[in-house]
């Protein structure tokens, strides 16, 4: 089968689109910076002109685009989302998208689209279950019980989707998977306006921050140089990056205990930091789990670079 869809990702900072064939491939991409003083016409115009970009043959049977925010994927609207997007809440993204780009258009929150990758084509995909080394299919998870996973994805914030069944489920209000917003102390403000919780401690500007404020560097360097300062010797950045990895270890375990899932899989551009970020990770989430779990891993996502627009194609093959 040839069919092609279109994969659009909506950030804060950018949009990117890339034309995907229906084994995941990357056949052509792009990114434009995301027109936030335009509004949402604004950033559906910019979503529209990516999407043709990258398929200017109009060869695409339809799209899919993930973004932050809580999502309703029936209907492809914005149901909340954080200032990040501003005037993004209520935005008919779906049909609005659709009526530009004359195919049918799917969207959902942009963890779940990352999701939705992992489990066509990536760490969740049929053959791709715990234990198993061999390449996955597109199709729904295929593991031992009943095909159930927890999946965080750990960037500018924290994101995250559950699978039950072989299939994602959103939950009754579209947060089911939410696993930055669980407590995990401390002070500092969450984008959703609550102290302490795990995006809070967790995320790439949250661990950045943490460092600048430690080291007293008022130059406020990102989270790729703190690692890089990490790697060359630097103490304060090797203990915020750990401590983050350790709390994110424990927050995963507690949620295995609540969900118990037959596999736990991490992506995101933090989880790239390597092993700085994944041996305190594992080493903080063994000890949380009850006896039953012991055997229960973190794996890492497979999709890689791409992981965001192949995930929105993902979603635009049920669209």
């Amino acid at each position: 089968m040839n069919e092609r869809t279109i994969g659009v990702d909506v950030g804060g900072t950018k949009i990117a689109a890339a034309l995907v064939d229906a084994e995941g491939r990357v056949l052509a991409k792009t990114a434009v910076p995301t027109p936030l003083d335009r509004g949402s016409d604004g950033v559906l115009a910019a979503m529209a002109d990516a999407a043709r970009a990258v398929d200017p043959d109009r060869t695409a049977a339809a799209a899919g685009v993930g973004t932050g925010g809580v999502v309703d994927p029936d209907t492809g609207t914005v149901l909340s989302a954080t200032d990040l997007l501003p005037e993004w809440q209520g935005t008919e993204i779906a049909p609005r998208l659709g009526a530009l780009l004359g195919v049918p258009v799917a969207a959902d929150n942009d963890a779940i689209a990352l999701a939705a990758g992992e489990l066509r084509w990536g760490a969740l995909a049929a053959g791709r279950g715990p234990g198993s080394g061999s390449g996955g299919s597109a199709g729904s998870f295929a593991s031992a019980g009943s095909g159930s996973a927890l999946f965080a994805a750990i960037g500018t914030g924290i994101g995250g989707a559950l699978v039950v069944d072989g299939a994602l489920r959103h939950g009754n209000h579209r947060v089911a998977g939410s696993i930055g917003h669980v407590p995990a102390g401390g002070e500092r403000i969450c984008s959703c306006g609550r102290p302490g919780h795990l995006e809070s401690v967790a995320a790439g500007p949250s661990i950045a921050a943490a460092y600048a404020h430690e080291a007293g560097d008022t130059a406020h360097p990102d989270l790729r140089e703190v690692a890089r300062r990490a790697a060359a010797g630097d103490a304060v950045a090797h203990r915020v990056i750990t401590r983050a990895a350790a709390a994110l270890g424990r927050a995963l375990g507690g949620a295995a205990n609540l969900l118990d899932p037959d596999t736990v899989v991490v992506g995101g551009g933090v989880a790239a930091i390597g092993d700085l970020f994944w041996e305190p990770l594992r080493a903080a989430f063994t000890p949380e789990l009850l006896p039953p779990l012991r055997g229960l891993t973190v794996r890492p996502a497979a999709l890689g670079a791409d992981a965001s627009v192949i995930g929105a194609a993902a979603l635009g093959g049920g669209a």
